[in-house]
């Protein structure tokens, strides 16, 4: 097992963090700081991606044929850890890591040649239809109808949470195809435009007061069956495959950028001459670290197996831990600044005054979205039992 980067790969690095210094400019910077949820807001995201595909390099984990970088495990995770290490814009994963790969490997070719290149250049913006009201972690009990009728599936139901449904013009979509047939051998997994007649986007706002998330109902809209990813209760396995790609990254990079922030204003604050302070800070530091560790031992796994393995459940449940962690500490470091609702102040293009730094605004409204981030992707509960199980055989 390698974990130590080669001098190739150093190479690379040094390539990269040049290019970024030199194209990630400060008010994407800036608006990467008021990201307070998940995904940076979709203008200065795209406005990223146009910059890499610019480079090619805005699909680093394609192969070469559909127009992705060829690199390899180990450069991925470079890539990915300079962008977080230099505050670029988080990227929806929801076209280029999630439903790309499954076009790849379940669509026709007229569904890849449509749909790929629109994707890579950024002209779709996809949401994920999978969670429903009463089907959130028992994913297979959803129950939106998609009902054949001539060339076309009508479907009538709804989904929830779904992330930047408000924005997006694309939605893949979990849908029942049949009750005969086992749970999940009556999913079928559906592509389908956001402006089709009888879709109602409905917003939920966060305790944070973002609007992120939507709930999406369907009323008699028809969706032609040419829009099917795969066979027709097929759905369940293209989605075990799309799942294959919705956890991972660089956490550690990220988390250190993080702990920089806190620590240099807790400096300014004078908290650093607090003992008690210190021991929090240098809890949280050591897990990072040993977060980082456990990258490169996924990462070496990767190489040589093609697999993670339960390291990306450690990694789901320590790095979320710590990111939470890390948000409880800086509403610390912010104190009272850190009590004004500023959220006109945060939105991208807003030409409202901030009444403190972007620190002190956003420590608070990070602190509640984050709450949700041992939840979403799988909770921390869920990847408890997967390491007890795969590590410990228990």
């Amino acid at each position: 097992m390698r974990l130590d980067p080669s001098v190739e790969d150093e190479a690379f690095r040094t390539e990269v963090r040049d290019w970024i210094a030199a194209n990630l400019s400060e008010d994407l910077k800036v608006a990467a700081r008021k990201t307070g949820s998940v995904f940076t807001d979709k203008e200065p995201a795209l406005a990223w991606q146009a910059r890499l595909h610019a480079k090619g390099w805005a699909a680093p984990s394609w192969p070469r044929e559909y127009g992705g970088t060829g690199w390899t495990e180990a450069q991925r995770h470079i890539f990915a850890a300079e962008c977080r290490r230099a505050g670029a814009p988080n990227l929806s994963p929801m076209g280029l890591r999630m439903v790309a790969p499954c076009i790849m490997r379940y669509g026709t070719s007229e569904q890849k040649a449509h749909y790929l290149p629109r994707i890579l250049a950024g002209e779709d913006y996809w949401c994920q239809g999978y969670s429903e009201p009463q089907a959130g972690s028992d994913l297979a009990a959803l129950q939106l109808r998609a009902d054949a009728d001539g060339g076309d599936y009508v479907l009538n139901g709804s989904k929830i949470w779904t992330t930047h449904a408000h924005l997006a013009n694309k939605m893949f979509c979990l849908v029942r195809t049949s009750r005969e047939a086992t749970r999940q051998a009556g999913i079928t997994f559906l592509l389908l435009d956001m402006v089709l007649p009888g879709i109602t986007v409905s917003p939920i706002r966060s305790m944070a007061g973002d609007h992120d998330f939507n709930q999406v109902f369907f009323d008699n809209v028809r969706v032609a069956q040419s829009g099917r990813l795969g066979e027709e209760g097929e759905g369940w396995t293209v989605a075990k495959y799309l799942l294959e790609f919705e956890r991972g990254g660089a956490y550690a990079s990220g988390l250190f950028a993080a702990l920089d922030e806190v620590r240099s204003a807790a400096a300014a604050a004078g908290l650093l001459g607090s003992a008690a302070f210190r021991r929090k800070l240098a809890t949280v530091t050591a897990q990072v670290a040993a977060i980082e560790a456990v990258e490169g031992v996924v990462l070496s796994q990767m190489a040589s197996r093609g697999s993670p393995g339960p390291g990306s459940s450690i990694l789901k449940l320590q790095g979320t831990e710590a990111e939470q962690m890390i948000h409880e500490l800086a509403v610390e470091v912010a104190g009272t600044y850190a009590a004004a609702d500023q959220i006109d102040a945060r939105q991208h293009g807003s030409n409202a005054a901030p009444l403190t730094d972007i620190f002190a605004m956003m420590a608070v409204p990070r602190y509640l979205n984050g709450r949700a981030a041992s939840i979403y992707g799988g909770s921390n509960e869920v990847q408890r039992g997967i390491v007890a199980k795969a590590v410990l055989g228990l």
